[in-house]
């Protein structure tokens, strides 16, 4: 079979085709796609002829919505672009929500609200909520709620034998366990079925200090501490930004090494407020956002870029923030860093540290802290990105555990701490199982 010749409705395109380069461009500009053929698909079962095609030819396929989590760089074999089945469909009664798997969770977030009820989205509207949801997802209302992927009651799949699946905890409890956590090269998930929690407004916002002000050590001090007195109804990160000195930034960013303390809590302002007080106290901010606002309003908290562009970026699970070494990481990733570093701290905990019932694939619930670091590849190659990173980390790495699926950006090659030995192994033979011919593991494998 061939894709001019099958029964495919939408539009099959080569490199040659006017629409072929918006097609495959995403929000991650660092590592090009170039698919022999991108199969630009509007139904399961259209995906379904894609895999089948790609099955019969020998090719790799990979899988794109917005491109956010491209994993590498990639030249040939086949591409399914969902990002035409964006369908979002609320039931209010049974608080659900099922996606399709072009969605972002903007859209999700927004078809929510009207009846009091959101997702486990993350900090961004672009990104795509099914691609998110597989890696785990890790969420501004985490640490009350839990992952993305413990919300999921059902997925429709279509696996490396063409079938469409509907894989529940019932019809196929193994896959069903894999696909919330370890979701990516097991088949092409079109549609996610999830629950939606009763969340209509929160307090949050972010406090920014300006670090040639305040000592970086005292805010991350300060902030580690805060963190042991906090509810779990309340979740809170620490990004690290050094600006660089452009004159197409507003003036106050302009060479600017800006700290924010991030929070979303879903309890009422007054107590968010005097939650929040100890972390007003640690020196004087540039801004506060700090205030009650609708959940629909959420995205400001964080303010994360909309721009596509290049980055690589790695992540540490951690048993503890040693401060210590914390502040020697801000010091390697900060003006004097050789290239623009972005390091955000989460903190973990709460429902995260819980297995979901029935469980999934999730790992290193243990955890307390997650760091996550980012490189500008604007100049940058990632391999001096990924050296640079390995010698800001170490000092951490007495207390890291692993690394997490859904913040190593651009690293496809490296799959070491993603996964325990246990969940490896039941991960791989599940994979011998749906995907013996590796359909799914090629250069562009997984779903972004």
């Amino acid at each position: 079979m061939h894709a001019t010749d099958s029964s495919f409705e939408g539009r099959v395109l080569t490199p040659g085709d006017p629409e072929y380069a918006p097609e495959v461009a995403g929000f991650q500009t660092g590592f090009a796609l170039r698919p022999a053929r991108v199969w630009a698909a509007r139904s399961a079962r259209e995906v379904a002829e894609a895999v089948g095609y790609a099955a019969e030819e020998g090719l790799p396929l990979g899988v794109q919505a917005t491109g956010h989590g491209l994993p590498d760089a990639a030249e040939g074999g086949v591409l399914v672009s969902t990002r035409r089945m964006d369908a979002v469909r609320i039931d209010p009664g049974a608080r659900t929500a099922v996606i399709g798997a072009g969605a972002r969770w903007g859209q999700v977030v927004e078809a929510a609200a009207p009846h009091g009820l959101a997702p486990l989205n993350g900090s961004s509207p672009g990104v795509g909520a099914v691609s998110y949801t597989l890696g785990g997802g890790l969420g501004i209302l985490a640490r009350e709620f839990g992952y993305a992927a413990d919300r999921v009651r059902r997925l429709e799949v279509v696996t490396a034998d063409g079938r469409i699946r509907e894989v529940t905890a019932g019809s196929e409890p193994e896959l069903f366990w894999a696909l919330r956590g370890g979701g990516h090269g097991l088949g092409v998930v079109t549609e996610l079925e999830i629950g939606l929690v009763p969340v209509a407004r929160l307090y949050g916002g972010a406090l920014t200090f300006d670090a040639s002000a305040v000592d970086p050590a005292r805010i991350l001090a300060a902030y580690e501490a805060w963190t042991r007195t906090v509810p779990e109804n309340l979740t809170s990160s620490l990004a690290a930004v050094p600006y660089p000195d452009l004159p197409a930034l507003p003036p106050r960013l302009r060479g600017a090494y800006l700290i924010s303390l991030r929070v979303a809590f879903t309890g009422g302002a007054e107590e968010g407020e005097r939650l929040v007080a100890p972390l007003r106290r640690i020196g004087p901010a540039v801004t506060d956002t700090l205030r009650e606002m609708p959940y629909t309003e959420s995205p400001s908290i964080h303010n994360d870029p909309a721009s596509p562009h290049a980055y690589y970026g790695d992540s540490a699970v951690l048993s503890e923030l040693d401060v210590r070494a914390a502040a020697e990481l801000l010091a390697a990733t900060g003006p004097a860093a050789p290239m623009m570093c972005v390091v955000q701290l989460n903190h973990l905990g709460g429902a995260l540290g819980r297995e979901p019932e029935p469980p999934n694939a999730v790992p290193h619930r243990e955890g307390r802290f997650l760091v996550r670091v980012l490189a500008v590849l604007d100049g940058t190659d990632r391999a001096a990105a990924r050296a640079h990173f390995a010698g800001a980390l170490a000092p951490l790495a007495p207390v890291t555990t692993g690394r997490f699926l859904g913040f190593a950006f651009g690293g496809g090659d490296r799959g070491e701490g993603l996964y325990p030995a246990a969940t490896r192994e039941r991960l791989a033979a599940l994979k011998r199982t749906y995907d013996p011919g590796n359909l799914f593991g090629g250069p562009h494998g997984g779903q972004g």
